[in-house]
């Protein structure tokens, strides 16, 4: 439990001014129904494995819980095991704390309930994700050369470049519509500078299997609680149908 708390007060503190408010761009919706796609989660599993489990751990969930979403043991050993690790194993990363603070300033949060821990005013913690995930851009002032919209001298590279290819933000100055003698940098769009491996359309839809994934990995029961909350509402319906007829059959010769 501890340990827990102390991931999620690490995860929070990286980026408390971009979630605390409703400021800055507005987040992307994240298409919610990825979450009940099998294919999706799968993908998005391969993609957290691949990506990101280099620098972030998910300390709390376990390989062999994958096959909740319909992998089998022989397929987690095949596609998403290192080569030291067993499905039983916690997914951990090797990457020390000290030198993760070197090189990035900090150390990467654990993301086990990172979807969980991202919502703010403008939206749910999967929609900072979906989001975050699309607007890094070349920055050549930042460290790492990228920097990110909503997330504004992110410490972390775009580790998704390869896919996505390379965008810079164009913006330009207007007028405060508070105070006309000043002017206000403001967000015109994204340039296209280097294309990727995947086209944009397919960058969004990869990237919506990751959150999803994400957002699964924060409550693995999730979908089976919904499933059941339905069936329990329906009971409920019925047995209060049943209880009023009841009721009024048993009460009909009291005058």
């Amino acid at each position: 439990m501890k340990r827990l708390i102390a991931s999620l007060l690490a995860a929070l503190s990286l980026c408390t001014s971009s979630l605390a408010s409703s400021e800055g761009p507005a987040w992307d919706k994240f298409p919610k129904e990825r979450v009940t796609d099998l294919a999706a989660l799968q993908h998005g599993a391969k993609l957290f494995v691949n990506y990101c489990l280099n620098c972030h751990a998910a300390s709390f969930m376990r390989y062999n819980r994958l096959k909740d979403i319909g992998l089998t043991d022989d397929q987690i050993k095949k596609n998403l095991l290192f080569a030291t690790d067993k499905v039983g194993d916690l997914m951990t990363v090797s990457l020390a704390a000290k030198d993760a603070k070197e090189w990035f300033g900090a150390q990467p949060p654990d993301l086990t309930v990172i979807a969980r821990s991202r919502a703010g005013a403008n939206g749910s913690g999967a929609d900072y994700l979906y989001t975050y995930m699309r607007t890094f851009y070349r920055d050549e002032t930042r460290p790492t050369g990228w920097n990110n919209l909503v997330f504004p001298s992110v410490g972390m590279p775009h580790v998704l470049w390869e896919l996505q290819g390379e965008q810079r933000a164009i913006h330009a100055e207007e007028k405060d519509p508070h105070d006309p003698a000043k002017t206000v940098h403001v967000f015109k769009g994204f340039e296209q500078t280097k294309p990727g491996t995947l086209s944009k359309a397919d960058y969004d839809l990869a990237v919506a299997d990751l959150v999803a994934y994400l957002q699964w990995m924060g409550e693995p029961a999730q979908n089976q609680r919904v499933r059941m909350g339905v069936w329990v509402l329906l009971f409920l319906s019925v047995f209060t149908l049943i209880a009023w007829r009841l009721n009024a059959a048993y009460w009909k010769d009291v005058k």
